[in-house]
């Protein structure tokens, strides 16, 4: 019995003594994440506000592609107006726009690559999300409320709540509508569930391993969402992100 007691104890006290070391490994690595992560845009000089926020993203490779999700980009750009896509750097009152081109579309996974010119931003490296396990934690870096923060970035802790289906079986053939169809016929993609609460602007947001700033997913609130949590409206303390191995193969043009 006593045994057993001295070892529960020198358990609970490595518990505590580690709490600490990952507290520090946190701030250490959004110091590095805080940079290479961008908002998502279009401009136009003759509108007001002249920028548009549509969502989060982040660099990767070279430091000139940025990831996304597909939705985020606009369905057209006004180019008649000299409307622009773009990324928007920088934090606080007085951020910076910087055109883009779409150089890939994922549809099926929700991801664009975009590419920018000038001088590269600092990247974030890409972790193999295989390797994710369930109750690991993980942290998330973006712009839930968009301009509403003046471009400050939002970090989250969040834990792997399960690997799930994106397209949930419904219960009587009525319940389907024909999104869900379209998913199922598609794939059977397993997504990533957290424990966390997203919103609409933290989709393309990088899902990042504390201990090593690795990307293991990209958030995604509308997608997803869309397709798992029909009846829901208000935020519901769940988050979904697509896995980053796919952000790989889109890299890679597989």
């Amino acid at each position: 019995m006593f045994l057993r007691r001295r070892r529960a104890c020198l358990l609970a006290m490595a518990m505590l003594a580690a709490l600490p070391v990952q507290a520090q490994e946190m701030v250490e690595v959004i110091k590095r994440v805080k940079p290479a992560v961008v908002a998502i845009g279009t401009f136009q000089q003759t509108r007001s506000p002249s920028a548009d926020f549509r969502g989060t993203g982040f660099a990767v490779g070279d430091g000139l592609s940025v990831i996304t999700n597909a939705h985020v980009l606009p369905a057209a750009l006004n180019t008649e107006q000299k409307e622009m896509l773009g990324i928007i750097t920088g934090e606080g009152a007085a951020p910076v726009f910087r055109t883009a081109t779409v150089a890939a579309v994922d549809k099926e996974h929700d991801l664009a690559h975009l590419r920018i010119s000038g001088t590269p931003l600092p990247v974030l490296k890409l972790q193999d999300s295989d390797k994710v396990e369930e109750g690991q934690m993980l942290g998330f870096t973006g712009f839930p409320l968009g301009m509403l923060l003046g471009m400050r970035h939002v970090t989250h802790r969040a834990m792997l709540s399960a690997h799930t289906p994106l397209a949930m079986p419904a219960s009587t053939a009525s319940r389907l509508d024909a999104k869900m169809i379209a998913q199922i016929q598609r794939s059977s993609l397993m997504v990533f569930q957290l424990d966390a609460t997203a919103y609409p602007g933290n989709s393309g947001s990088p899902l990042f391993d504390p201990a090593t700033g690795g990307v293991v997913g990209i958030i995604n609130m509308v997608y997803v969402k869309g397709v798992k949590e029909n009846a829901v409206s208000n935020p519901s303390g769940i988050a979904y992100a697509i896995p980053g191995n796919y952000i790989s193969r889109l890299l890679q043009g597989k």
